[in-house]
């Protein structure tokens, strides 16, 4: 049986006119209060479940709020993960 023909494709080029340069402004660093930000949500979520295993029945509003202690502490932490990804 014969071989097939292999055939070459042009890299395709975008046409020049049409594309318009667009100046990126570089991210400079990340502002403190940010950073501060960023770490205190995810320790104030961190010792609101520690609180919770530790102390939550005898803290009257947490024993009210009973295991929606977990969603709040994890809230925090993930909030304060989300926030890492625009650190710079």
């Amino acid at each position: 049986m014969p071989k097939s023909k292999v055939r070459k494709k042009t890299a395709y080029t975008p046409p020049a006119d049409r594309r318009t340069p667009v100046k990126v402004r570089a991210a400079g660093p990340s502002h403190p209060v940010y950073k501060i930000v960023m770490f205190g949500l995810m320790i104030v979520g961190l010792a609101w479940l520690v609180v919770n295993y530790i102390a939550g029945d005898k803290i009257g509003f947490m024993a009210d709020l009973g295991n929606w202690n977990f969603a709040i502490g994890f809230a925090l932490m993930i909030s304060g993960l989300l926030m890492t990804m625009r650190w710079r």
